[in-house]
């Protein structure tokens, strides 16, 4: 299942001059796999880095590249950046040079992109791409600023080896973070987290029988790492604990890795102390072998018998005081009757429950059904969706406790 709030959205994909404009080719694809329809309007110079053609065949529309196509002898009336502008649902500039953003910060009108952007109605997302000299310049930063005063949601570009071959931040951050900061404005929400320190734990604990064995369980952490996406987005400083997983997280989040019980035990008490929340969606083991052997236990020595000891339990042992503490429940039988007595033996200010009953829902999936519950109010369930959606459900209930 994947979100539908890009189905039948008009979207103005603008493409300025710089070495990333050939990620707009992933992102066009991208956006009408997702269902929307994408016109494009190209700056001159980015001309010169991919030809206007490609993006034609991808979108499907022709593209615009100067403010008066089509000019000849004869006077024409038209408007059509005022039509175009009125056209779309969303405005996304990607990649945006820093002299795109200083003339779109300063009100400039003087091609056929930022004569869009003024006359535009609808919300706009911006992902800057330059080298790190030039996009940490402090008058630069300053026009991020000044923009998202304005309400434009800015994408902060990722850090990395850029075309110069120096190493900074100025990277087009990854196609999945574009497409999930347009998500986010779709869905209605904004920098509201900005200033907030988060604590987010993910994935299994795999805890070790022998060299190459494990006790180990089905998370994928898709919930924990869509829960740390989403809140970084939102503007929270994001440290993630995270055990074994394929999933990949956001330039800006501090990502600790880690194995076992004890493992992410001794990170989340490390961490907790700068955080003021924790969200603990991880799936932590409940049991772990006595002892791990040191060699390959092999099969004729008949180790059908393996002692088990309790690992112990992270949200009872931490110090809560003064921090908002969030768990989850993932439960077969007595679901909410399971979650409720959770939420009151650990102390927590909220609990997540999930149902294996609920088809789509817990494990693996890309979506979940779930029911919050806080302390003293009543459980409020949501219908399926996807973890991205869910995730920002959860932040949402986070603010309100």
């Amino acid at each position: 299942m994947q979100s539908s709030v890009f189905k039948g959205k008009k979207i103005i994909l603008g493409v300025t001059g710089c070495i990333a404009a050939y990620k707009a080719t992933l992102i066009i694809r991208s956006l009408i796999k997702l269902g929307a329809e994408v016109k494009v309007v190209m700056t001159p110079s980015a001309t010169e880095f991919i030809t206007p053609l490609t993006l034609s065949v991808l979108s499907h529309n022709n593209v615009i590249i100067h403010t008066f196509p089509g000019q000849q002898n004869t006077a024409q009336l038209s408007t059509w950046h005022i039509d175009l502008a009125l056209w779309a649902d969303l405005v996304l500039v990607a990649p945006c040079t820093v002299n795109t953003v200083s003339k779109i910060a300063c009100g400039f009108a003087d091609n056929a992109l930022t004569s869009v952007v003024l006359a535009r109605r609808s919300p706009m997302v911006i992902s800057p791409a330059a080298d790190v000299d030039m996009y940490e310049k402090p008058v630069i930063q300053e026009n991020f600023a000044k923009l998202e005063k304005q309400g434009i949601f800015i994408i902060r570009a990722d850090e990395g080896e850029l075309a110069s071959g120096l190493h900074g931040r100025g990277r087009l951050p990854e196609i999945d973070k574009i497409l999930k900061a347009c998500e986010l404005v779709f869905l209605g929400y904004k920098k509201d987290l900005t200033g907030k320190d988060i604590l987010v734990t993910a994935c299994p604990t795999y805890e070790d029988i022998d060299p190459v064995r494990f006790l180990g369980n089905r998370s994928s952490g898709k919930m924990g790492y869509e829960i740390a996406k989403a809140a970084c987005l939102r503007g929270a400083n994001v440290t993630l604990i995270s055990g074994p997983s394929n999933e990949t997280a956001f330039d800006e989040v501090k990502l600790v890795n880690v194995r076992t019980a004890d493992d992410m035990l001794l990170n989340v008490k490390k961490s907790l102390e700068a955080n003021s929340y924790l969200i603990m969606a991880a799936a932590v083991a409940d049991f772990k072998p006595a002892k791990a052997a040191s060699s390959k236990m092999k099969k004729e020595n008949n180790f059908s018998e393996i002692k088990l000891t309790e690992t112990e339990d992270i949200l009872a042992s931490i110090d809560k005081k003064g921090k908002k503490v969030i768990g989850f429940a993932l439960e077969t039988d007595n679901e909410l009757s399971n979650a409720k007595k959770k939420l009151e033996k650990k102390n927590l200010d909220m609990i997540v429950l999930n149902s294996l009953q609920d088809k789509g829902s817990g494990f693996e999936y890309d979506t979940n059904k779930i029911t919050i519950i806080k302390k003293g109010d009543k459980a409020e369930s949501f219908p399926l969706m996807t973890k991205f959606e869910a995730a920002n459900i959860i932040l949402t209930q986070l603010l309100n406790l």
